[in-house]
C-alpha cells in the first residue's frame, strides 16, 4: 500500500522534471508512437518500488502499462529484468527518471536493510531505522526498509513518546521525564508508547526505579555494557541498541540478547541500487 502523500509526491517530482514540457520527446517522438522497454537490473541486490512504479505511470497516462516479473523485496541479480513497461512512447520516455529516481532510492535501502537483517539472523534482534530520512520521502524511505527485512522504529515525532538526552537534561532527569510524559498522556488522553534514551548504566538504573516506559534505549554502549544492561533490565522492558552501530559491530551487538538495534545508516547515507530503463 502507497504511504500517505505518496500522489502529491510523485505530482511534484513530475512537475520539477517536466516543467512546461519533455520538448526532446515531443520533438523526435511521433505522438502516435506505441512501445515497451524493461527495466533492467545492472548491480545485485533487493528490488523495491516497483508498486510505486505502477502508481507513478498510471499517475501520468492510464495507457501505460507494466509486465512484472519480479515483484517488491526480490533478491535480484546483474542482468534481471524487473518488469516491461508498454504503451506510448512519449509517456514511457517522461516517466523515465521519475521513476527510476524513486526505485533506485528505495532498492538502495531495502539492499542495505538486508545486510543488516542477514548480519544478526538467528539472535532473535530485530534492526530498525530512524528518522534520519530524506525530507519528504520518509514514507517511502521506511517502506523499503521493510521490503529489506527491517523494521520502521516511529514515523516521525507525534506516534511515540522518545525521551532523548536532551530531553531529560533539560527536564530535569530522567525520573522528571518520565513522570512528566506519563501526565501529558493522561491529561491529552493518548496512548503512545514511551521510550528513554540512556547514556550508562546509572541512567538505566534510574529508569528501572521509576518504571512507566515501554523500552530503554542503550546508545553508544560497548557490547560488554550493553550485555550488563540487558541483564540488568531482565525483561521487564523492551531493549534498544543505537550509535554507531555499523554492518561489521552489529552482530556483537545483538549477540547480547538486546530486542532491538537501530541504524541511521539504512536511509541516511545509502547508494542508490543501480537500475536502468532500456527500450525493447
Amino acid at each position: 500500500m502507497l504511504p500517505p502523500g505518496t500522489e502529491a509526491l510523485i505530482e511534484l517530482a513530475f512537475r520539477e522534471d517536466i516543467g512546461d514540457g519533455d520538448h526532446t520527446s515531443l520533438s523526435t517522438i511521433p505522438a502516435d508512437a506505441k512501445g515497451a522497454a524493461r527495466l533492467l537490473v545492472k548491480e545485485d541486490g533487493i528490488l523495491a518500488g516497483v508498486e510505486l512504479a505502477q502508481a507513478v505511470a498510471a499517475h501520468f497516462d492510464k495507457a501505460l502499462s507494466f509486465r512484472i516479473y519480479l515483484e517488491d523485496g526480490a533478491s535480484v541479480k546483474k542482468g534481471d529484468i524487473a518488469f516491461n513497461l508498454m504503451g506510448p512512447i512519449r509517456s514511457i520516455l517522461m516517466v523515465e527518471r521519475v521513476l527510476l529516481n524513486f526505485m533506485q532510492r528505495m532498492s538502495g535501502i531495502a539492499t542495505q536493510t538486508r545486510r543488516y537483517v542477514d548480519a544478526v539472523e538467528g539472535t532473535g534482534c530485530r534492526v530498525l531505522d530512524t528518522r534520519k530520512t530524506t525530507p519528504g520521502l520518509r514514507g517511502l524511505e521506511k517502506w523499503a526498509v521493510r521490503l529489506g527485512g527491517g523494521r520502521n522504529h516511529r514515523q516521525g515525532l507525534y506516534d511515540m513518546i522518545m525521551i532523548k538526552d536532551n530531553h531529560h537534561d533539560f527536564a530535569g532527569g530522567i525520573a522528571n521525564a518520565i513522570v512528566a510524559a506519563r501526565d501529558y498522556l493522561l491529561k491529552n488522553g493518548k496512548q503512545l508508547a514511551i521510550e528513554v534514551e540512556t547514556r550508562n548504566i546509572d541512567e538505566v538504573q534510574q529508569v528501572l526505579k521509576v518504571g512507566g516506559v515501554q523500552r530503554i534505549m542503550l546508545d553508544n554502549f560497548t557490547p560488554e555494557r550493553m550485555r550488563e544492561a540487558v541483564s540488568l533490565i531482565d525483561g521487564r522492558f523492551e531493549t534498544e541498541a543505537s550509535g554507531g552501530i555499523t554492518l561489521a559491530t552489529i552482530r556483537s551487538f545483538a549477540e547480547t540478547g538486546v530486542d532491538y538495534v537501530s541504524v541511521g545508516a539504512l536511509t541516511h547515507s545509502v547508494p542508490s541500487l543501480d537500475l536502468s530503463l532500456k527500450a525493447l
